[in-house]
């Protein structure tokens, strides 16, 4: 069994931006006493220095990854499918944007600013115009495992992000999933 240094229980109290006052208040003993054993003043009791370690241990935030925050199934089309069908989709599902993909892989996305493209050709070539003519370049990928922080720093740039496991397209993350991330917490 590990027993911790005062330096160990300051520098994990200190990443979890905890202060000693709580860390005393949940650990049911003083703030000077916290002071003391993290200045290496004073060696606590066993049961003391349990409750320290115990309310420290509790207040480690699980490892928000994309794989928490992902929705699937990924609403997507096909580079074949036409024009006319993203256009459903995007009414349907209420959204600006949508990631082309075939056989699980993504191939590119189709944008609002796509289909205006779209819409601005003349009808005969509209009914009979395919995503693929004007996909634009696909939305970056991450594994299942990437923290959030490295998702939120992508999506800074970019509309989504996909989720891929095992080279097939598992979820989609887009801004709006952030907002409501931090919403519930």
């Amino acid at each position: 069994m590990h027993i911790p240094t005062p330096e160990e229980l300051r520098a994990k109290r200190e990443s979890l931006g905890i202060r000693q006052a709580e860390l005393a208040g949940r650990a049911g003993i003083s703030q000077s006493m916290v002071a003391r054993i993290e200045a290496g003043n004073v060696d606590p009791r066993v049961s003391t220095l349990k409750k320290i370690v115990n309310v420290l241990n509790a207040s480690v935030r699980p490892k928000v990854t994309a794989a928490c925050v992902m929705n699937k199934p990924v609403i997507s089309v096909h580079p074949e499918d036409s024009i006319n069908r993203a256009i459903e989709i995007m009414d349907s599902d209420n959204i600006s944007q949508i990631p082309v993909i075939e056989d699980g892989v993504p191939v590119g996305c189709i944008s609002e600013t796509a289909i205006v493209d779209a819409l601005n050709q003349p009808a005969q070539h509209r009914t009979h115009s395919l995503v693929r003519h004007y996909m634009e370049p696909g939305f970056p990928t991450v594994s299942p495992d990437t923290h959030i922080e490295t998702v939120v720093s992508i999506l800074q740039n970019n509309h989504a992000v996909l989720v891929m496991d095992s080279g097939k397209v598992n979820g989609v993350i887009t801004k709006h999933d952030l907002i409501s991330l931090i919403a519930d917490h």
